[in-house]
């Protein structure tokens, strides 16, 4: 079963651009009758000349069925188009008696229309072009610095969520990974001060020094020490990172450091949530010159059947059209289940219903939960300094 979910999870459970291209295609159920619009509005405007009787009066809307045709077909379908309503508007034009020059003031409006209306379609197909390899490169990228997460990473089984507030973005300034170690399973989850690419630089550039730290340094803290000294030399004055970072390692214990994040929430395997508030609060990465304070390890029990989430603000500050923020811990507290990946789905459905659609900011959601028990063959936890292959599964 556990085979199965990862399974799952790689052929694409988290992959953006699956689900956007799904929802695309129940948002737009019509969308393959769309190019044959044009040729129907054509036989419309002929049925109500014929029907109607009425001569010349109908004859220019003829000019719509091209004129549609550019912003649904390319430019052989625009020019068919055009010259099906060409000889459809001739034809009828020849059978109600009108004048000579008013059938070739019509022809001759059609076939402008046509000419202008294909060049519109190639444009529109050139740039639809462009766009497709651009998001061709934003996928890259977005694989690059958050790569799918499977369902079991270590002892835990794991679910991930994430939202892009940009239109069509894949990729914005939340960010998250979860490695294994030797020193046992290590995640981050932060969220850059900013949007656009200069938030989406400071994520590659923190979650990079995090893969490499994670498998390096014993220490929890010392992890965080090499994020804070690499910020503190790229970012500017203003620019920070707030970020949890956790690690798991031995049996029974969770380590979290917290820099200025939100409090990851605890839920016991009786379906209790707590939030664990920092008992040092430290400030954002990248800001700790300014300030005397130090990031602490705060030490978690986490026993079999406990699971921990860890999110971002844009998850707990999403407001509805009251201007109500989401209440996250009610929200876990009703869709909590054995698994993981189901309740972030219950979540993150009940988030975009709450904001009517669309986030204004980006939102990431990462669920780990320990199962009751780890039988043969089944991976455990990483033992310290024990050499573990790094696997390219982080997020």
């Amino acid at each position: 079963m556990s085979q199965a979910r990862n399974d799952r999870n790689h052929a694409g459970e988290h992959s953006p651009t699956r689900l956007s291209r799904l929802g695309h295609r129940v948002a737009n159920p019509l969308a393959p009758l769309l190019p044959f619009l044009p040729v129907l509005i054509v036989f419309v405007v002929v049925l109500v000349d014929l029907v109607g009787g009425a001569g010349m009066i109908w004859l220019p809307l003829l000019a719509a069925g091209p004129a549609l045709a550019a912003t649904t077909n390319g430019p052989r379908g625009v020019v068919c188009v055009g010259v099906l309503a060409a000889a459809l508007g001739v034809t009828l034009g020849t059978r109600d008696g009108a004048p000579g020059r008013e059938v070739a003031a019509v022809l001759a409006a059609l076939v402008a229309v046509t000419l202008a209306s294909a060049l519109a379609g190639a444009l529109r197909t050139r740039r639809e072009r462009v766009l497709a390899a651009v998001r061709s490169v934003a996928e890259a990228a977005q694989h690059a610095l958050l790569r799918p997460v499977p369902a079991t990473v270590g002892p835990f089984e794991v679910a991930v969520r994430y939202s892009a507030a940009a239109a069509e973005a894949r990729i914005g300034g939340d960010l998250y990974a979860l490695v294994p170690t030797p020193y046992g399973v290590r995640l981050i989850v932060g969220d850059v001060r900013g949007k656009g690419l200069p938030a989406v630089g400071t994520a590659a550039l923190v979650l990079g020094v995090f893969r490499e730290a994670a498998y390096d340094e014993p220490d929890l803290l010392a992890v965080v020490d090499r994020i804070e000294r690499s910020l503190a030399r790229n970012l500017g004055a203003d620019d920070f990172v707030t970020a949890v970072v956790a690690g798991h390692p031995r049996p029974g214990e969770l380590e979290v450091v917290n820099c200025g994040h939100a409090p990851p929430l605890l839920i016991g395997a009786s379906g209790t949530v707590t939030a664990m508030e920092a008992t040092h609060p430290a400030p954002p990465l990248g800001l700790r010159a300014l300030t005397d304070q130090t990031p602490s390890l705060q030490v978690l029990p986490f026993a079999d059947g406990d699971q921990l989430l860890l999110y971002t603000d844009g998850v707990i500050e999403a407001r509805d059209r009251d201007r109500a923020f989401y209440p996250l811990v009610e929200g876990l507290a009703r869709h909590l289940s054995d698994e993981p990946a189901r309740t972030l789905d219950a979540i993150h459905d009940e988030l975009l219903t709450h904001v009517g659609g669309r986030l204004h900011d980006d939102a990431a959601l990462l669920l780990i939960r320990k199962p009751a028990t780890t039988g043969p063959g089944v991976p455990g936890s990483a033992v310290p300094g024990q050499a573990v292959p790094q696997q390219a599964f982080s997020g």
